[in-house]
């Protein structure tokens, strides 16, 4: 495992940016009257990944505490692919963009548990 100094260097941080914003590219195309539900939820889910990841590496001197954060962040990835798979559904994005979102969903979900089974050294180092 290569050393990082900052959250924001983790890969799973940075696909989780793009998982954010490739969600947001899509639900542009959403209906105006999908705006305070379907939009809104897709949007909160996918964004929540990368914070709830930032969270878990201030809570590193805890390892309790990082897992949960990292359980909360992989809840969020969960809870954007209900929602894409939604759209799906409604006819609001085509199976190839559900696709895209579910398969960074999926590489998401794996690197967020090699992380929790490798919790204490990412702990051990936050202790140094």
């Amino acid at each position: 495992m290569a050393y990082v100094n900052f959250y924001y260097e983790l890969d799973v941080y940075k696909l989780s940016r793009q998982l954010a914003k490739d969600v947001y590219s899509i639900s542009n195309n959403f209906p105006k009257e999908e705006k305070y539900s379907l939009t809104d939820q897709i949007r909160r889910s996918s964004r929540s990944v990368g914070a709830q990841i930032a969270e878990s590496w201030a809570k590193r001197r805890y390892i309790n505490h990082f897992i949960a954060k990292l359980t909360d962040s992989d809840a969020e990835q969960y809870e954007t692919q209900h929602w894409i798979e939604v759209a799906l559904d409604c006819e609001l994005v085509s199976t190839q963009e559900r696709d895209l979102i579910v398969k960074t969903c999926e590489i998401i979900n794996q690197k967020l548990n090699a992380m929790m089974s490798k919790a204490p050294l990412f702990c051990t180092i936050a202790k140094k």
